[in-house]
């Protein structure tokens, strides 16, 4: 039997009493299940005299201002300046070592597997494919019942992978190197949203899976009992990438969407403790830094960014003028030094980090490169293009 959980339930408002998807609400610590229509009349009931909610989002907005203006107290001093002493990087030449073919649609997501050899490349076809990165060969191959296969995994232990898409849920599969195995009998559905799965991460096991939806939320959930261990509610519309907190204790994780935010959220208590907006369209891809203390984030509007958090403020702008296509992959080389960043106009951009400029720029594939993944060693990265294939 396939597990799934639902995160919306449909019944009787405790309300109205009509029947409508309900949310649960808390109400004086006693939980109930209202329809959205009785949410909002509940928030406006609690407003004073002479209060609107024209009025509370001005005041709300004011706020903001007041914020601004205390972070921007902080920064004294361009990343660029400090950098300066720092020496230069040399140019550097990196060439396509393996080209991996196979693939009979768009690639859309990969992943690398701890032991720095074996990728997970999940495609528009409907496959998700396991291959050798030294030798190209194809070790497992699993066709899902929907096309667009937004997202995939490797589990930590490299013994399963996750992967979901057009479905809206994110399925478990389990590794093993039987001759003529069946995949698809093994298969658990884990995670289950109200619209499709963009991105997934298991976390520093492989019991416990983080998902993103175009539903607006991200989730996670215990891989064994398919049971939401908690909801992560902020984004104002489709999340379309997350990456979590390097550290081993790392109880944070990030979050980026179509509402142009991108937002920290501690994985314990389910709160967003952080929230950037300084992008001017979608955020497409977002990545740590290797010491956890910053993170990148690649967007349409053609630049890619770096926040620090201890900062709370974005501290570097990573474009150039001639650059006019969305980034839609970013992440960082395992000293930090480097930040590779895809792009929709076939290109792959390497920035030096702390000088903000470019120092290098790969051409190969045929059309848009769609995810970028360094490896857990830092010796290589692997592309994936819609032009069917990976480098």
């Amino acid at each position: 039997m396939d597990q799934t959980f639902l995160a919306i339930v449909f019944g009787p408002c405790d309300k109205c009493s009509k029947d409508k998807p309900l949310r649960p609400v808390s109400v004086k610590s006693e939980q109930r299940s209202y329809c959205s229509l009785c949410v909002a009349m509940m928030a406006t009931e609690g407003l004073h005299e002479n209060e609107t909610l024209a009025s509370l989002k001005s005041e709300a907005e004011s706020l903001k201002g007041k914020l601004e203006e205390e972070r921007a107290k902080l920064h004294d001093v361009e990343l660029h300046q400090v950098a300066e002493r720092v020496e230069a990087l040399g140019q550097f030449v990196m060439k396509t070592r393996r080209t991996l073919k196979g693939h009979g649609n768009k690639v859309l997501c990969m992943d690398w597997c701890k032991d720095k050899r074996r990728i997970v490349s999940s495609s528009q076809d409907g496959k998700v494919i396991v291959w050798d990165s030294f030798t190209t060969n194809k070790e497992h191959a699993v066709t899902m019942p929907c096309t667009w296969v937004m997202a995939c995994a490797y589990a930590p232990s490299g013994c399963a992978i996750a992967c979901g898409g057009l479905d809206n849920k994110c399925s478990v599969y389990p590794l093993t190197f039987e001759k003529n195995e069946n995949m698809a009998a093994k298969k658990k559905s884990v995670a289950m949203h109200t619209n499709y799965l963009s991105a997934c991460s298991f976390t520093n096991s492989d019991m416990q899976i983080l998902t993103a939806s175009g539903d607006g939320t991200c989730a996670l959930w215990d891989v064994e009992s398919g049971q939401l261990l908690q909801s992560f509610h902020g984004h104002g519309a489709d999340v379309l990438c997350l990456d979590l907190a390097p550290s081993e204790t790392g109880n944070t994780f990030v979050s980026g969407g179509c509402d142009k935010k991108a937002m920290v959220w501690d994985m314990r208590s389910g709160q967003c403790v952080q929230s950037f907006e300084t992008h001017d369209s979608d955020i497409n891809s977002v990545r740590y830094y290797p010491s956890g203390d910053a993170f990148a984030s690649g967007s349409d509007d053609a630049t890619c960014r770096l926040y620090d958090l201890r900062a709370d403020r974005e501290v570097a702008i990573y474009s150039k003028e001639s650059i006019i296509f969305g980034a839609s992959s970013v992440d960082f080389s395992l000293s930090g030094r480097l930040l590779f960043a895809g792009y929709n106009d076939y290109t792959i951009n390497v920035w030096d980090v702390l000088k903000g400029s470019r120092v290098s720029i790969l051409f190969g594939h045929e059309n848009r490169v769609s995810t970028l993944r360094v490896s857990p060693d830092g010796t290589a990265f692997c592309s994936g293009s819609w032009d069917h294939t990976l480098r």
